[in-house]
């Protein structure tokens, strides 16, 4: 418990003081860097599970969570910066309340969470959250719901992530890859999942002409996976054209220059020896 006096309500006005002297040097800090706005707000959990796409939930019960997991808000509150720091002073009476009540040892009642990937929203006990975080607590005890998404949330820090997010579920929706298909095709422009998402329709629309029958969305995916993307990532590694690139964004780059420049479909050596003399 940091700062114990032996004296609870003195020690919880302290707490607060320093809560709030963080977050205002925080704010300034991330001025001075010139980051951009999202970086200290909590992240809105509707927004985010719009962008990743609900497919159901489930109630998990009485867990224990790290706080450092917590990172957003049901309720899109401002009373609380990212790290649940207070943002003004009108959450102090009843942040001090719960703080002294802390302090003496008293029950405190779990918070509420929602849980999307590794990633925990506050339901209910913003003030709880918050005061746990300035006694130097690691965990806190909740009741969880787990939301499941269409898309992971594996690496969303801002707000400003969501975008990419978003364009990935409506690509994943265009082109429904699955297993290690899924994984493997990643970008980091949003906006490159719309043009690689019409690159695979115009593929899928050729193979069936090709084959003079219709196939699904998700025969489309997995044939252009197999048949197209795999063996075309082969050959960019081995022609060394990667680079610092994702995969990905070296199969979307080399498709859109090989049409550009040679004005065809077709994959062979000779294709990659001008796309690699060119680049």
């Amino acid at each position: 418990m940091r700062g114990d006096t032996g004296f609870p309500r003195a020690d919880a006005e302290n707490d607060f003081q320093r809560a709030r002297r963080r977050q205002v040097l925080s704010r300034l800090a991330a001025w001075l860097r010139r980051e951009p706005d999202d970086v200290n707000i909590t992240l809105p959990f509707h927004e985010v599970v719009e962008a990743l796409g609900v497919v159901g939930e489930k109630r998990l019960g009485l867990c224990t969570v790290r706080l450092d997991s917590i990172v957003g808000s049901v309720d899109r509150t401002r009373d609380f910066d990212r790290r649940f720091r207070p943002t003004s002073a009108r959450v102090r009476a009843r942040w001090e309340r719960l703080a002294v009540a802390q302090r003496r040892g008293e029950a405190v009642p779990p918070v509420e969470l929602y849980r999307v990937g590794d990633l925990h929203f506050v339901q209910d006990g913003h003030h709880r959250v918050s005061v746990a975080h300035a006694l130097g607590l690691e965990v806190i005890d909740a009741y969880v719901t787990e939301v499941l998404t269409r898309v992971a949330a594996h690496g969303i820090r801002h707000r400003g992530d969501l975008i990419v997010k978003d364009y990935r579920r409506l690509f994943l929706e265009r082109v429904p890859l699955g297993g290690r298909a899924r994984a493997a095709v990643a970008l980091s422009d949003p906006w490159d999942y719309a043009e690689l998402g019409e690159h695979v329709e115009a593929w899928g629309f050729r193979l069936m002409q090709d084959e003079g029958r219709f196939l699904d969305r998700a025969s489309v995916a997995a044939r252009w996976y197999a048949e197209e993307y795999v063996p075309v990532v082969e050959m960019l590694r081995q022609a060394d054209l990667v680079g610092d690139r994702t995969e990905t964004e070296a199969y979307l780059w080399v498709a859109a220059e090989r049409y550009r420049l040679i004005r065809t479909h077709r994959w062979d050596p000779d294709v990659m020896t001008t796309l690699r003399a060119r680049r």
